[in-house]
Formats: C-alpha cells, structure tokens, sequence
C-alpha cells in the first residue's frame, strides 16, 4: 500500500498510535462526530445540547481564525461549567482540527468518518446472510459488483477540485 495522503481515525488509542509508527508525516484527522460522542459521555445529560450547540459552533466556523477563537471559548466556558468535557476537547489535540489545513471546500468531507462508515455499514448489510467469504479478493469483487450495479453508492468527495493543493504545516494555535 502507498503512503496515504491524509489519514482519518475515530480516535481509538491503538490505531493512532499504529499509524504514528507507520506514516509519522501523514496528516491525521480525528473524526469530529466521534469527538462529539466522547464529550457527551463526560457530561451529564442536561448539558447535552448546550455542548453540542457549543461544538457544532466551533467545528463548522466558516473560517480557521473563527475555529480557533470559537475553541478557545469552548475551553473557557467548559473549565468552569464541567472540566471533563474541556478534558476531552484538549486530549484531541491539533488532530482534531487537521481539516483546517485543506481547503475550506473540502473540510466536510475531512472532518468524519462518516463516509467510509457509512460504505461499510452498507457492505455488511449485504453480506450479512454470508457466513465467511472465501478470501479478500471475493470480498473486493463483491464490493465492486455491489458498487457497479448501483447497489451501493460512493459520495462525491467535496472539494474535489482543489485535492491538489498540499496542506498547510499547522492548523491552529493550541493555546488557550
């Protein structure tokens, strides 16, 4: 396999790390809908949907400067109203918001695993009554059937036109 471009992860410790020892330069987005649900989990009900008003603010800013400023808010408020989620928005690190160094057409597609998810959920929707299929190639025929005959659709990739300008080094500054 060659070295991918941008990688983009549900924030599970082990893969990043494998990915860290694998393809250290590659940029690597933590999925911002998983992030979401992992703030939530350290905060108590009632506070959900200021959290997630408060987020959905900061990760669809229009632009990186909005982002940043919108972040550091984030981390004031939640300090002080349940430190926890402010925790967890910090453990995320730069990874979190690596779409900010695409162009801005693209960040939608960026920011989630969504896509990717969403193929394989739909591909084990079809295979479900197979117990075993008899080796990786089967696997990636079938896929590729089920893609052909319509059954299973691919997104256009947003952005897609501008998928040749190299990212930026940094996305934003972490300080808050």
């Amino acid at each position: 396999m060659a070295t991918p471009e941008l990688l983009i992860v549900d924030g599970a410790p082990g893969l990043e790390k494998a990915v860290a020892a694998l393809w250290s330069e590659v940029p690597v987005q933590r999925c911002t809908v998983h992030k979401h649900r992992n703030l939530l989990s350290h905060a108590p009900k009632k506070l959900y949907d200021v959290i997630s008003a408060d987020y959905a603010d900061m990760i669809y800013a229009k632009t990186a400067k909005d982002v940043e400023a919108k972040r550091k808010a984030f981390l004031r408020k939640w300090r002080l109203r349940c430190r926890p989620v402010a925790d967890s928005l910090e453990e995320a690190g730069e990874t979190l918001f690596t779409f900010l160094r695409f162009p801005p057409d693209q960040w939608k597609s960026i920011r989630t695993t969504n896509a990717i998810e969403r193929l394989h959920e739909e591909f084990k929707r079809r295979i479900k009554t197979q117990c075993l299929l008899p080796c990786a190639e089967s696997a990636c025929m079938l896929f590729w059937a089920l893609l052909a005959a319509g059954q299973i659709t691919l997104r256009k990739v947003d952005g897609w036109h501008t998928l040749h300008v190299a990212p930026a080094k940094h996305a934003l500054a972490l300080v808050a």
